[in-house]
């Protein structure tokens, strides 16, 4: 179920920056940069103040951390989330820079996507149907603040604005025009017929995939 509300402001407000906690600025920045994330800033103030904001691949929001900007505990940020077309490649790629991550997983029980690794209701393998917002992996940054990546690909009605569709990144892109191939040969299996206008087609299934409404068939 979504709700949309009544008196939506006039004014945009766009997250674009989250603070973490870290304990060693200079080694959190190697981490986040050696995963290929964009640095943004490093600026250090003579009052001991410094900021770093580094932002993953494709991300319209980024990360801070430094000195002086929080009194939460290194490690404490948990749950972050990072969402991905293909949990699997997104782990491969992780594993080949050398970070530890878990297995994918699907939560067997509400909430179990939050728990550690090996507890109970983290069940090995993809969700069931392979359905978005279903799969996972996870991982942490040296001080112990954990990432957890979901697999998404068809969004839930209303978690785009109508006139808007954009992608990340050109193998997020990519990506969407490989299961709109998919789906279209199964579309012209079902018609006996090869479709001339395919485009169209494409377009329509994935703006609806997009924006979470009913797929062309």
């Amino acid at each position: 179920m979504t709700t949309q509300p009544s008196n939506r402001p006039s004014v945009d407000l766009k997250l674009e920056a989250v603070v973490i906690p870290v304990a060693d600025v200079d080694v959190a920045k190697d981490f986040y940069t050696s995963l290929g994330w964009r640095l943004d800033a490093d600026f250090a103030f003579d009052n001991g103040f410094r900021v770093v904001q580094v932002t993953p691949p494709g991300s319209p929001c980024s990360i801070q951390f430094g000195t002086n900007m929080t009194s939460a505990a290194p490690g404490s940020a948990q749950g972050n989330y990072l969402i991905v077309s293909d949990a699997e490649a997104a782990r491969q790629e992780l594993l080949a820079l050398g970070v530890k991550t878990s297995e994918v997983f699907h939560a067997d029980e509400p909430g179990a996507q939050f728990q550690p690794e090996g507890a109970s209701g983290r069940v090995s393998g993809r969700g069931p149907d392979g359905g978005s917002y279903r799969t996972f992996v996870t991982f942490s940054d040296p001080d112990g603040n954990g990432w957890l990546l979901q697999e998404v690909t068809t969004r839930l009605p209303g978690r785009i604005e109508s006139a808007e569709t954009t992608y990340a990144s050109a193998a997020d892109l990519a990506g969407a025009m490989k299961r709109a191939e998919t789906a279209h040969g199964e579309h012209e299996k079902r018609t006996g017929e090869r479709d001339e206008d395919w485009p169209a087609w494409y377009a329509a299934y994935m703006l609806a995939e997009q924006h979470g409404t009913e797929l062309p068939l």
